[in-house]
């Protein structure tokens, strides 16, 4: 209990007639409930390096050391770092609870476990020893020795990594897959974009003019969206995209240089993302996935099958149910890429799209970046259109304001000094309208 520092005060004398004479100590009636108020908290001691939880050797006696001098400080440099009992990785790893010992330490503990071969050695070592020479092991080999003694440790914690794994991959995958989706889905579907790929069209008819190879055309190569930049008005103070922009807003968007106009093509963020997507790759992931996770299965199946009753829950209940969620999702992940690919053949065959030289077919990369680049000069001439036509607007709105303030003319009235009104008001301040 928490000390209570009074002076203390001592009634010898039955006749004393002071309050502390006569007082009786009342019957504390909830003294648990006194307890848990008053007593005192215990601090909650600060765990030390694992290292520091193995007995400390007599310098008289010799230290064994089994492993070689590098791999020696490896392990050795691991158990410094964790601030942790054996019990809290062996509690995380039987239950799959990473909320003392995170994942990134699991990894470290399942990659630097013992080898066979080190296993081994140890437990030779041990078997053939007594119990104070087995005592006498460097850290290290005590270290990899009791990692060894929890049931299935290498088997349990590979499956709780490659969950961890699945769960980010399977991120991955989704967020590449959905960008492709959702740009190949506007290029198809944007009404705003067929308006500015027919002025590109038209202007570009017009200035081929009656040209044989290039004049009267009804579509064109996406590869020149990137270049219309480059083609200058012959005053040099604009080019074809600025044109075009300002063509756009002035005849297509109702709103433009308010804060109603909406810019008219995806974002070119979008498509730069897109841009870096490789379908081999994910199609290369999405394949280890399933293997990987067929192999995850399998170790919980071992699992399952070399525990004892005291160890085998919950980690047969929580891994089982994830790989069946799993493979759900790996089932509609490809699914997914399935179709993201079709949506993207589907926009390559819209467009008329011919692969780049030397190219097969036409890979993301390419096409997407012939996007990103006009998109960007088309949002970069958007935006300073924008500006300048809201300018326009304001000047003349107040041109109108003006122009409405100068018409106004103010009518004045001449005073009848007969009027009723009038005779009255010179009554009420005296004033006589002889």
């Amino acid at each position: 209990m928490k000390p209570l520092y009074w002076n203390r005060i001592q009634i010898q004398d039955n006749n004393n007639n002071t309050l502390w004479g006569s007082l009786e100590e009342p019957h504390i009636a909830n003294a648990n409930e006194f307890e848990d108020l008053f007593s005192k908290a215990t601090p909650q001691p600060k765990k030390k390096p694992l290292s520091d939880t193995y007995e400390k050797k007599a310098k008289a006696k010799k230290i064994v050391k089994l492993l070689d001098g590098k791999r020696s400080q490896a392990v050795g440099i691991l158990i410094s770092s964790l601030h942790l009992e054996m019990k809290d990785i062996q509690h995380a790893v039987l239950t799959v609870d990473n909320s003392v010992v995170d994942l990134e330490t699991i990894e470290a503990l399942y990659e630097n476990r013992a080898t066979g071969d080190e296993l081994d050695m140890i437990v030779r070592h041990c078997e053939k020893s007594k119990e104070d020479e087995v005592k006498l092991l460097d850290k290290p080999e005590q270290f990899l020795y009791e990692l060894s003694q929890i049931p299935e440790f290498a088997d349990r914690v590979h499956c709780i990594i490659f969950q961890s794994v699945f769960l980010d991959t399977v991120s991955s995958i989704q967020r590449k897959v959905a960008i492709v989706s959702n740009v190949c889905k506007d290029l198809l579907q944007c009404e705003h974009l067929r308006d500015i790929m027919g002025l590109v069209l038209a202007f570009g008819n017009y200035m081929n003019g009656g040209n044989r190879t290039r004049g009267q055309a009804d579509g064109f190569g996406l590869e020149i969206l990137p270049k219309l930049k480059d083609v200058k008005s012959r005053d040099n103070k604009t080019n074809l995209v600025d044109y075009v922009v300002l063509y756009y807003l002035r005849n297509f968007d109702k709103h433009a240089g308010t804060e109603k106009s909406v810019f008219p093509l995806p974002d070119p963020q979008d498509f730069f993302k897109a841009a870096q997507v490789k379908f081999d790759d994910l199609i290369k992931d999405t394949r280890k996935l399933k293997r990987d996770l067929t192999a995850c299965e399998k170790d919980v199946q071992k699992v399952c099958a070399n525990s004892s009753e005291e160890n085998l829950q919950p980690f047969k209940d929580k891994m089982e149910s994830f790989i069946s969620t799993a493979q759900t999702e790996h089932s509609a992940e490809e699914d997914r890429l399935n179709a993201a690919q079709k949506s993207f053949q589907d926009m390559v065959s819209y467009f008329g799209v011919k692969p780049k030289s030397g190219d097969k077919e036409v890979a993301p990369g390419y096409v997407f970046m012939l996007w990103y680049e006009f998109s960007s000069d088309f949002k970069n001439a958007w935006v300073r259109q924008s500006k300048n036509i809201s300018k326009e607007r304001l000047k003349e709105a107040q041109e109108n304001i003006k122009k409405i303030t100068a018409d106004k003319r103010v009518e004045t009235k001449k005073i009848n000094a007969n009027s009723l009104k009038e005779r009255l008001r010179l009554k009420e301040t005296g004033v006589s309208s002889s």
